[in-house]
């Protein structure tokens, strides 16, 4: 179901609000023949300065081989940059026009493109839109008539930012663990996701909550407000090819039984009517299409599982059969896994990781109307914002990029890194109102160590080194790290671009063990687990990093908490 379609269907209420108005009319046909074409404008995200927009034409005229859009504002808002249009302004008058790869604009076809501006004081909606010199929105009198309202059920309730305005739900299993430990009651009501790593897990597996239980529940602590549930789609068959620790219990050849025994279990609990109500995310298999860029052919870091899912296809297929089931269902509101600026910044990974995915968002009748959107840093270290240096600086005659830590990466941080990789994922097809989402369970890196200033400038590495908040021996590094802390708490619309900052990874909750622990989850083990193990390709050949005594992926692991209150930062109370 299409982000833009969905808010096209909610916007013919023209209903007006803080975060913008809608201008739209039917788009299913029902008596627009009066109206010769209609603009849907959504102010997505908006801040003290400034704000991002996704802007919707649907032509109900003849066809067109090129368009341009104008529109004039009654503020002194700016347009400074946008994506899948050329976007122009003189003064307050605004004109868009096509880019060659979208021209082409068939009679009942659309057209999307986004853009961020700048404005002070209200930052108020347009009043009137022009395509080719005719007025949108109006109806001309014609044999059309007047509009009829959308279905008030279905795909049309699908808001663009579920989070916006709702409660997330709290996972009573995991705050009773972190209220069990010293000072844990202190984040206990933060809500965090629900991994459904297994089949078992669909209906409850070792005694815990299966997933009607979680959507029961998220029922009870809805009340009559607006709820998100978060849950994390994650059992791919040969699932997470490079890191052992969270291999799957699906042999790499079993695709057929992920659809009929997974997904589609899954998908038949969502489409319950009983949980109409719920806005639901769905976080979909993290790790695994990043691998099929990084770690296969003949690159060091190739490993010969990934080798095989890739010619296999079997993580292809899996995405685009799990977006376009579950993304049938009106309330559900698909994020796909999109790695972090450590894996995927780099210039070789970042374009081709864009495009593979627009791949995954194509198959087994999966179209990219089914991504709400992607999340970065899931179940990862990235610090969400470095201060103290930046890509552009040079320090005794290099660039920070040449630095051991960076390594000619084009990212520093995870924030810079989501909201370009935003805009490149809208570059190659994806709907341009799509959002990210930034795992910020593990990311804080605060406490004794974290750096309150640049570092010495004697070399580009002192420099990089000593003013990074993110402590990790190595990007590279993600099982259990020492020194990680609690990030930014879970909120909606923190940043340009950005849906949301959560908690998908339940903090406390192990990445692997440290030693091999026979098991019948089928979580192997990974040397990247062991604080003893020297590394490999993956992270430079350095130390692992990680914490000693750790149990199996998803098992509560105390001390891991406790390290992450105590380094927390923004810090606790």
């Amino acid at each position: 179901m299409s982000r833009t379609r969905t808010a096209l269907l909610a916007a013919m209420a023209l209903v007006a609000g803080a975060t913008g108005t809608a201008f739209a009319v039917d788009p299913d046909g029902i008596g627009t023949a009066a109206v010769p074409c209609t603009v849907d404008y959504k102010v997505q995200n908006q801040w003290n300065t400034g704000f991002t927009a996704a802007v919707t034409i649907t032509n109900n005229s003849a066809a067109k081989s090129s368009w341009s859009l104008k529109w004039s504002y009654a503020g002194n808002q700016k347009v400074t940059s946008g994506w899948n249009a050329k976007i122009s302004q003189s003064g307050a008058d605004v004109t868009v026009a096509n880019e060659s790869y979208n021209a082409q604009l068939a009679t009942g076809g659309s057209v999307s493109f986004g853009f961020q501006g700048s404005y002070s004081g209200s930052n108020a909606i347009p009043a009137t839109f022009t395509l080719d010199g005719v007025t949108c929105n109006v109806d001309s009198g014609g044999p059309g008539g007047p509009t009829d309202p959308p279905d008030p059920g279905g795909p049309a309730n699908r808001v663009n930012n579920p989070y916006d305005g709702a409660k997330v739900y709290v996972n009573p299993e995991w705050s009773a663990n972190a209220a069990a430990e010293p000072g844990g009651s202190r984040i206990a009501n933060q809500p965090t996701g629900v991994w459904l790593d297994r089949i078992a897990a669909i209906n409850g597996a070792g005694g815990k909550m299966g997933l009607r239980a979680h959507l029961d529940e998220a029922l009870r602590q809805k009340g009559s407000g607006e709820l998100v549930v978060q849950l994390v789609i994650y059992n791919l068959p040969g699932r997470d090819c490079a890191a052992l620790a969270s291999n799957g219990e699906l042999k790499p050849d079993e695709i057929g039984r992920y659809k009929t025994e997974y997904i589609d279990p899954i998908k038949a609990i969502l489409a319950d009517s009983k949980y109409s109500s719920l806005r639901i995310v769905t976080t979909v298999e993290i790790d695994s299409l990043p691998n099929l860029v990084t770690n296969t052919g003949s690159r060091p870091t190739a490993t010969p599982q990934c080798d095989v899912m890739k010619a296999n296809g079997n993580y292809i297929k899996g995405v685009g059969y799990a977006l376009n089931k579950l993304g049938d269902v009106p309330n559900v509101y698909n994020y796909v896994d999109a790695g972090h600026h450590g894996w995927i910044g780099w210039d070789d990974n970042f374009a081709p990781s864009a495009t593979l995915f627009k791949e995954a968002a194509s198959a087994e009748g999966a179209t990219v109307n089914d991504v709400h959107g992607f999340i970065t840093n899931t179940a990862n270290y990235s610090a969400l914002k470095e201060d103290h240096f930046s890509i552009n600086d040079n320090v005794a005659g290099k660039s920070v990029r040449e630095s051991n830590w960076v390594d000619w990466n084009r990212y520093v941080d995870e924030l810079s890194f989501a909201q370009a990789f935003r805009n490149q994922l809208v570059s190659v097809g994806f709907n341009s109102g799509i959002g990210m989402l930034i795992d910020t369970s593990r990311n804080g890196w605060g406490g004794t160590a974290r750096p309150t200033g640049p570092g010495a400038q004697t070399t580009v590495d002192t420099y990089v080194d000593g003013g990074r908040y993110d402590r990790r021996i190595n990007p590279g590094n993600w099982c259990n790290q020492s020194g990680a802390g609690l990030g930014e708490r879970p909120q909606a619309s923190p940043a340009a671009g950005i849906d949301a900052y959560v908690w998908m990874k339940p903090p406390g909750e192990s990445d692997g063990a440290s030693k091999e622990i026979p098991n019948p989850e089928g979580k192997g083990f990974d040397r990247m687990c062991d604080p003893t193990y020297e590394g490999n390709p993956r992270n430079g050949n350095n130390p692992s990093g990680a914490l000693p005594d750790a149990p199996l992926s998803g098992h509560w692991f105390s001390a891991q908490f406790r390290q992450l209150m105590q380094n927390a930062y923004p810090p606790l109370p």
